[in-house]
């Protein structure tokens, strides 16, 4: 990881703007998750860092988008861009990041580019769809499914098909396993927006609600409640709610096993991406570790 780091800190310094080297450096680096996955699956190759630095850059301003779009004041744990600086500046520092990658992306083979840039146009139609989607509360299982695929696991898919093409292996292989795995994460990320207090989460618990979000513990919901009740579940979504309100909504869900069901789901999705790379443990381990966490 120590050469992916180096690569952004050069890709970054290239941009010859020290505001932006400033920005860039407030910004959480994550789990890295896309990059670890690609320096596992194309650890032959050199160019592995440097295609992991690029998907990182992606990452990260789809972030800074994602932010200015939530109206979020943290990420993370601390102070997002568009909190301090403002959102006209948290674009625009979005759109440099989005514009170095690309400019470096052109140099590797066309396969590999166009996968990571097919998942860019996807993930920012996935965005579109979270933002159309949070306006009412949506009970469709299938759509949000569809939503989550294309805002958050098409780019985990994209890195794990772009490295297998970058060393030859079956690149639609690891595309399936990549897909699983960025759903798999996701929907362990929507449970813990429920089930994690705000000094872990970095944000109030139950966040995703408030926001007009409906992930899958409040859809199994919705669909387990009588009428009168999906009424009131209908009342409190896209609100600031009370904790008596929160504790209603967790009663429920513990009542008719949401969470449970979710989670069964993210563990089928992981289960089927492990049996793809049954043979490399270290791949293995990243959907162990994925699925067992606390955040």
């Amino acid at each position: 990881m120590q050469k992916v780091e180096q690569e952004i800190s050069r890709l970054i310094n290239e941009c010859k703007y020290d505001e932006v080297t400033k920005l860039f450096n407030t910004l959480s680096g994550g789990k890295r998750l896309r990059a670890k996955l690609i320096l596992k699956i194309a650890k032959e190759s050199e160019d592995a860092p440097l295609l992991a630095a690029i998907v990182e850059l992606i990452h990260a301003a789809s972030l800074l988008h994602d932010d200015v779009i939530d109206e979020a004041d943290t990420r993370r744990g601390v102070a997002s861009v568009n909190a301090t600086e403002g959102s006209k500046i948290a674009v625009m520092l979005g759109d440099v990041l989005y514009s170095k990658a690309f400019t470096e992306l052109v140099a590797f083979d066309k396969d590999v580019a166009k996968t990571i840039a097919a998942s860019v146009t996807a993930l920012s139609k996935g965005e579109m769809m979270d933002v159309k989607m949070a306006q009412i509360f949506n009970s469709d299982e299938k759509q949000y499914l569809e939503m989550l695929y294309l805002k958050t696991a098409t780019l985990i898919e994209a890195a794990a098909k772009a490295s297998a093409l970058l060393v030859g292996k079956d690149a639609q292989k690891y595309a399936i396993y990549g897909k699983n795995l960025g759903l798999s994460f996701q929907i362990i990320d929507d449970i813990l927006d429920i089930t994690s207090n705000e000094a872990t989460l970095g944000k109030p618990a139950m966040n995703d609600f408030v926001e007009g979000k409906c992930t899958l513990p409040y859809i199994y919901l919705y669909e387990s409640l009588g009428n009168e009740d999906k009424e009131k579940l209908l009342r409190l979504h896209g609100k600031k709610i009370s904790a008596q309100e929160s504790a209603w909504i967790l009663t429920q869900m513990r009542e008719h096993k949401t969470i449970e069901k979710s989670f069964k789901l993210a563990q089928k999705l992981s289960d089927e991406a492990k049996e793809l790379v049954a043979d490399d443990e270290d791949l293995v381990n990243i959907l162990n570790t994925m699925i067992k966490r606390s955040y």
